[in-house]
């Protein structure tokens, strides 16, 4: 049987994570299946959990060459007992990606996947052939290439259910951090797009520069010393009670909260001790700061904290309105939901530390591409 590579992430006993190919067959796919060369899979913050986990990439090295290629990363010693259940295990990563069909199952739905460029969500992208379901791939329209429909899924799809999630819980408005990187824009043309006032808070003045040259109304700055103030008046203006928070760690969220009340008390018709009435919702969706999150309770009583992610969501609302959001994805694809890379890498590339260190800072605006096509 041919084979292929795919990259897997492995901790180690000795307290270390190594990054490597791996040899593994070409998949035969089933009736309802295809096999689709890989050619285009973006680097995403929520794939890094899994390829790198705790280790500290700062003091990674690399070690061969090309398919022999290993990243070697310390991971600290305390902090091993929590992974144990992973120690020896490789694991693939890679939440989406896209590219050619090269082979089908006898379904007709299969067969007329063949030869498509294919956008697919469902892991193990990190690779240079991927078996799956007619179901979960996305045809791409002409002239779209691998390369436009890589990103087709977790930010689009994030975008829209945020969206969905701010009118399912009774808000008309929103907020949103670090609001410059791709799924932040993205956003903002979806809201744009519906009429539904968007709040950006963003960390640095360029990235300020970067919303307001795509039309951004509200683009808040969290460095200035206006911050708080600023984001108020906003609050005050839009009425926006819920917020997504990409960096999870830090006063970030509370600040938000503290806000929302102020903002909620400036409309109020009379005064409560127990504070304003409108819950104020905060949804952590990202650990940008890694440091504990801190909560100062002075906000009233009525708001919440907690943890938001993509798939329960989209079990929540069902398939044929997660169909619905798809098939918008891929109508807009080059539109709405175009995404942009700074760089281009191959398996082995990736594999290099000192480019390892570039796609780990998670940097607004340096988004890496992977292509398991190149070069091998």
């Amino acid at each position: 049987m041919a084979t292929a590579v795919q990259m897997k992430s492995r901790v180690n006993a000795d307290a270390t994570l190594d990054l490597l190919l791996v040899e593994v067959d070409i998949p035969t796919p089933g009736e309802n299946e295809v096999v689709v060369r890989i050619e285009a899979a973006p680097i995403n913050p929520s794939d890094l959990g899994v390829l790198f986990g705790p280790a500290d990439i700062s003091a990674a090295t690399t070690s061969g060459s090309g398919k022999n290629t290993v990243l070697t990363a310390p991971i600290p010693a305390k902090l091993m007992p929590r992974l144990a259940a992973r120690a020896g295990k490789a694991l693939a990563a890679g939440n989406e990606g896209a590219g050619t069909v090269i082979s089908a199952g006898s379904a007709d739905a299969a067969q007329a996947l063949m030869g498509k460029t294919v956008a697919l969500f469902g892991g193990a992208m990190y690779q240079q052939y991927r078996c799956l379901p007619v179901a979960m791939c996305l045809a791409l329209g002409e002239g779209v290439t691998a390369r436009d429909g890589a990103s087709s899924f977790v930010n689009p799809m994030t975008a829209l259910s945020m969206v969905e999630t701010m009118r399912m819980e009774g808000h008309k408005a929103l907020v949103h951090t670090a609001a410059a990187s791709n799924l932040g824009q993205m956003l903002h043309k979806v809201c744009h797009s519906e009429g539904v006032d968007l709040i950006n808070i963003v960390r640095k003045s360029e990235q300020v520069d970067i919303l307001k040259a795509i039309g951004a109304k509200y683009v808040i700055n969290s460095g200035a010393d206006s911050f708080r103030d600023d984001l108020t008046d906003a609050l005050a203006e839009t009425g926006a009670t819920i917020a997504f928070d990409a960096t999870g760690g830090g006063k970030l969220a509370s600040d938000i909260l503290t806000c929302m009340e102020i903002a909620a008390s400036r409309n109020a018709d009379e005064y409560s001790i127990y504070g304003s009435i409108a819950h104020k919702q905060v949804y952590l969706y990202g650990s940008l700061d890694t440091s504990p999150t801190v909560l100062n309770r002075n906000y009233g009583t009525a708001w919440s904290v907690g943890g938001w992610l993509l798939p329960p969501f989209l079990q929540r609302i069902g398939n044929q309105r997660t169909g619905e959001l798809r098939m918008r994805v891929g109508a807009e694809i080059k539109t709405t939901f175009a995404s942009h890379y700074t760089q281009e890498i191959s398996l082995t590339e990736a594999l290099q530390a000192d480019i390892a260190q570039r796609y780990c800072a998670k940097s607004t605006g340096d988004k890496f591409l992977l292509n398991p096509s190149k070069d091998l």
